[in-house]
This record gives structure tokens, sequence and C-alpha cells, in this order.
């Protein structure tokens, strides 16, 4: 197998490798990017993708009311949508009106799957 090739830039330490060797050792690869060297991917000794670290973004709580006052919930927002718009979600679902009422035909009982029991299953050694 051929050596990576190792040059010195201004910004550290990059290595070339052709497509072979960074799918043979890909992990190996990237354990050097997480330790700030470049791996520039090579098709033909020519460069095709390089592989960086990608900077951990710091995590802060995003700040509370951000917006507020830049969008009104308007007074129909909770109002009943009509049916028209209601029954694209609704195919090969059970009658709204017998949700909405909490009632479930017998077949819909029978044959939910949510409703089952769970049971453990995994299997004991020597099975």
């Amino acid at each position: 197998m051929r050596r990576a090739r190792c040059i010195t830039t201004a910004e550290g330490q990059m290595v070339r490798v052709n497509i072979h060797e960074a799918k043979a050792r890909l992990s190996w690869y990237l354990e050097r990017v997480a330790a700030g060297e470049e791996v520039v991917i090579c098709r033909h000794n020519r460069p095709v993708a390089a592989l960086r670290a990608i900077r951990e973004q710091p995590k802060t709580a995003r700040p509370f009311g951000h917006a507020k006052g830049r969008f009104e919930v308007p007074c129909t927002f909770f109002d009943p949508l009509p049916d028209e718009e209601i029954e694209p979600f609704s195919e090969g679902l059970p009658a709204l009106s017998r949700l909405a009422a909490g009632g479930r035909s017998a077949e819909t009982h029978q044959a939910s799957p949510t409703r089952r029991r769970k049971v453990n299953r995994r299997r004991k050694p020597g099975q």
C-alpha cells in the first residue's frame, strides 16, 4: 500500500491520500483530523475532497421572547378547521366524528396494534 504524503502548510500539517487508502483506513484518518490535521483525498493524484475537523459550537441557551412583538397569533388560530381541509389528512383513518366523541368501532379496537401488551422478547442464553 502506498504511503500518505504529508505536506506542511501555514495552517498546519496536511495529509494527501488516494481514495482506496482513505476507504481502507477512514477511522484512522478521522482520528488524525480530530487531532488537528487536514486530510485531502485524491483521485489519480488530483485533490477531490478534504476532511477537516468541525469546530464545536458553544452551547448557550436561546433567549426567551426574542421575537416578542414581531408576530401576533391571529384570533382564528384556535378555530376548528373546515372538513375539506381535514379530509386529506384523515384518509385511511377511522371516521373523525367517532374519534372526536371518544368512541372506537369493534374492528378498530380488535385490530389496533397499539393496544396490545408489550412482551419482553429478549432471548435467553442458549436459545
